[in-house]
Order: C-alpha cells, then sequence, then structure tokens
C-alpha cells in the first residue's frame, strides 16, 4: 500500500533525516519508505519552508490542470479541421 504524506509531514521528516545522530536509512525505516524517497523529498523540497512547499504543489497542480485544458482544447481543434476537410 502506498502512503501518503502531506507537504508538513515530508518537511518534518526531512529535518528529522538532517539532525545530526540520525541517519536517512533510521529515519527511513521510521517512517516506512525507502531511502531513496526521503533523497527524492531533499532533491525537491530543498530549502523550503512548509507554506513555500504548499505553493509549490498548488502551482504544480494548477499547470497539470492547465495543461489537461490545453490538451482537450487542441484535440477538439484538430477534430474540427477534420470535419472541415472532409466537409470541403
Amino acid at each position: 500500500m502506498k502512503k501518503r504524506f502531506t507537504i508538513d509531514q515530508i518537511i518534518k521528516i526531512l529535518a528529522e533525516a538532517e539532525t545530526p545522530g540520525n541517519s536517512v536509512a533510521a529515519t527511513a525505516r521510521k517512517y516506512g519508505i525507502s531511502e531513496q524517497t526521503i533523497y527524492r523529498w531533499r532533491q525537491k523540497y530543498r530549502g523550503f519552508s512548509a507554506s513555500e512547499a504548499k505553493r509549490l504543489k498548488a502551482l504544480e497542480e494548477e499547470n497539470a490542470r492547465l495543461k489537461r485544458l490545453l490538451a482537450e482544447k487542441e484535440l477538439e481543434i484538430q477534430a474540427l479541421t477534420e470535419i472541415l476537410k472532409k466537409t470541403a
């Protein structure tokens, strides 16, 4: 089963993994995730506060929504041009 963590939880996990005396492996075991997941999160969220990370996530979701909208509109345009070619 795939676990989902909130942005706040991810930031806290990363902070815990970076504290002296804590290893990435121990932190990964504690939360039931792979070490690679922590490294991936670290690469993505390094230096972010929780509010900045939430804003980044919101922007990514908005970007994905706009890309879907654009793809749908381009599909409609393509279908309409095909219809016009057949009728002409």
